[in-house]
């Protein structure tokens, strides 16, 4: 048998597995939001459900005369990033907005608490403008060589911005998005809010178009941001980000005109199977590609046309470029922590296929068509082995089932709670616990952890970061992607 068909044998048949265990999608929904209560820094409050975190980071900003206490930490260390914290917030947004419906009233008032405490602290970052925006806050490499919690952490909490007219249209462009998306997200329950979201989410995309650029490339930044979260994709695609956010929250023209003129020069049409914090350009053709179902846009239609493209490469059958899975049948690309990629692209293909639904139309690929639950059954494959229908048996969700990991690579769960040992854990003190065998003390509810290589195996320890450190734009996507399959879990 020729390996071509042998591969399209076995997606075939993984695709018409059944589902071993019958998982509990209304938990893992829960459990997804809760997640974000574990990275808050800031002060917390009194609605806090994850108990064992206290009050962290009270003083940032302060080496730069500013306030930034409050966001979030970005993954196991503690460090607040400013771009994929946005990137977090944008797909939190875009969550709630396009499966709201599918979401219970509580479970979407959480939702709606997790993207406010971002875009609080979003607003922060861009208080200064047009004369200066805030990068980010803590030095990676000084807290990567300490494992401490963040509630007595003494690693430096220097506070990173940039001037005008240094450039930084990824940076602003991202938080551009994520300050419009949710202007949507909050129109009918805060409005006044809602509108001072728009308005800096407006203010904050003129920077990025007038300063054009990676924030990266200013010097005073660059040793801090790189190599852990500078944009190796280039800023042009957060440009386009931007303004189709803003398009969808304003209904302007003039965003269109932007999207359009700039779609060729900017390089849409080449990565458009690249999709997370570092690449938007998939996401802006399906985020367009709604405006081309519902209002038949014909300025638009060549982003709908690239996202068509997308979906057709998730089957190994048709012509052209296709997305790779592991043995085991996950959506699979080569990147620091695996599921990000998954759950990024899940999204994207569950939000094409209710477009295609709500239009009444079907996926074409050359002369093979595709019903929109053809997309749904790969997505939930891919939810499936996330919560352990997978060749480990394990569920990538800590506290979702019985088998989980529970060496997370995470400060703050792997040293003893501050409400439980006050006493303060020093820089190298709390290398003896990460080197240990022991379990987390504080289950990290919910988090998605980066997950297996590319033949399904899983090294459960945290001192493998890569299998098993959580991030918020891992679990960001899957928040609406878990909402669908909670009130549509039979797709078969």
């Amino acid at each position: 048998m020729k390996p071509s068909i042998l591969i399209l044998t076995v997606f075939v048949l993984l695709l018409l597995v059944p589902t071993v265990i019958p998982h509990n999608y209304s938990d893992a929904l829960h459990k997804s939001i809760l997640f974000f209560e574990g990275q808050r820094s800031g002060r917390l409050p009194r609605q806090q459900r994850m108990l064992w975190r206290g009050d962290s980071a009270l003083k940032d900003g302060e080496n730069l005369n500013t306030d930034l206490v409050g966001g979030y930490y970005d993954a196991g260390d503690n460090v607040k990033f400013h771009f994929p914290m946005a990137f977090t917030a944008t797909m939190l947004a875009w969550s709630s907005i396009d499966f709201s419906c599918y979401m219970s009233d509580n479970d979407f008032r959480h939702t709606l608490v997790n993207i406010k405490w971002a875009t609080d602290y979003l607003l922060k970052t861009v208080s200064q403008l047009p004369h200066r925006i805030f990068v980010q806050v803590g030095e990676a490499q000084p807290d990567h060589n300490c494992w401490e919690r963040p509630e007595d952490m003494d690693t430096p909490r220097t506070a990173f911005a940039l001037d005008a007219p240094g450039p930084a249209s990824d940076l602003a462009g991202e938080i551009a998005a994520a300050l419009a998306a949710a202007s949507i997200a909050f129109k009918q329950s805060r409005p006044t809010y809602s509108k001072l979201l728009l308005s800096k989410a407006i203010q904050t995309f003129q920077y990025a178009d007038m300063h054009r650029g990676s924030y990266a490339d200013n010097q005073n930044v660059h040793n801090a941001a790189c190599p852990f979260y500078c944009s190796n994709n280039g800023y042009k695609d957060e440009l386009l980000w931007g303004a189709a956010w803003l398009r969808r929250a304003t209904g302007s023209d003039n965003y269109l005109e932007y999207l359009v003129n700039n779609r060729e020069t900017f390089g849409v049409d080449y990565n458009y199977l690249d999709f997370g914090w570092d690449s938007k350009f998939g996401g802006v053709d399906v985020l367009i590609a709604k405006e081309v179902f519902e209002k038949n846009v014909s300025a638009l239609t060549p982003f709908k046309d690239i996202a068509e493209k997308m979906m057709c490469a998730v089957f190994p059958e048709t012509a052209g470029l296709h997305m790779s899975y592991t043995p085991g049948g996950l959506l699979y690309k080569p990147v620091g922590s695996q599921l990000q990629s998954t759950a990024a692209m899940s999204f994207l293909i569950l939000t094409y296929a209710d477009y295609l639904s709500k239009s009444s139309q079907q996926l074409s690929c050359g002369n093979l068509k595709f019903q929109p639950d053809s997309l749904r059954r790969i997505v939930k494959r891919q939810v499936d082995y996330i919560l352990g229908d997978n060749p480990m048996h394990v569920s990538y969700m800590v506290g979702y089932g019985d088998q989980y990991p529970r060496q997370v690579h995470h400060r703050g769960s792997s040293i003893p709670s501050v409400k439980v040992q006050s006493t303060a854990f020093g820089c190298t003190q709390g290398w003896n616990i990460f080197h240990s065998d022991n379990p987390n003390p504080n289950i990290l509810v919910g988090a998605v952890v980066g997950g297996p290589n590319v033949d399904d195996t899983f090294i459960g320890k945290r001192t493998n970061a890569t299998d098993t450190e959580p991030t918020t734009y891992i679990n960001a996507p899957l928040v609406g992607v878990f909402a669908y399959f909670n009130s549509n879990p039979n797709i078969t």
